[in-house]
């Protein structure tokens, strides 16, 4: 009973780091890539800055947080949210960029402004690379959540480092079990909301 307390009490703590850092890089990827449709410089540098974060191992990342702003659930919201950057960046990027040019121009020719194209336009027409980039970065925040236990995250992670340091199998597998759940089960639901909010036209010309 106690280990099973202590095993809902860890996955609570492992969902709100990882989908607090998630959510925290998405509300400042998305805006910057709308910004990024009108400012070809802004481009640049966002997709740069998400790459050079990318090409970094993730437990570098972890670790250099550290020294730079120390340990903790703040760090490890911002460890976690760099990982998860990238993903949402590019993959929002493309599917805004590379919308058909005639819808662009149709949208144009009937009198919309640039945010109604953006909203009726180029969103739906981008949901299947934006939803493929958020369940990517969904499953890296749940493997990366792991790894910020070794700098205070806690979590299922703290777990399973217990586990290992301990050689105790049980607890090892108490912490990696909802770890692999959490990921099969973000797989399946993210499909199944991108299924649900494509176009019916996009669907059937893939």
């Amino acid at each position: 009973m106690v280990i099973t307390a202590e095993i809902l009490e860890a996955t609570l703590e492992h969902l709100f780091l990882a989908y607090t850092a998630l959510l925290v890089g998405a509300l400042v990827s998305v805006p910057l890539i709308f910004l990024s449709l009108y400012n070809a410089k802004l481009a640049s540098l966002v997709m740069r800055f998400s790459n050079l974060v990318q090409a970094v191992p993730s437990f570098a990342v972890v670790a250099v947080v550290v020294p730079l702003i120390g340990i903790g659930f703040f760090p490890a919201v911002i460890a976690i949210m760099l990982r998860v950057l990238l993903p949402i960046v590019k993959n929002t990027y493309i599917g805004l960029f590379n919308v058909d040019p005639s819808l662009l121009d149709s949208a144009k020719g009937i009198g919309m402004t640039d945010f109604q194209v953006l909203r009726y336009v180029r969103l739906p027409n981008a949901y299947p690379a934006i939803f493929a980039g958020i369940k990517f970065a969904a499953i890296l925040a749940n493997s990366i959540a792991v790894l910020t236990a070794l700098i205070g995250g806690g979590g299922l992670g703290s777990m399973i480092f217990e586990g290992l340091t301990n050689f105790n199998t049980s607890k090892i597998l108490a912490g990696t079990l909802p770890v692999i759940l959490i990921a099969l089960f973000l797989d399946f639901f993210f499909s199944a909301l991108e299924k649900r909010l494509t176009p019916e036209y996009l669907k059937k010309s893939g």
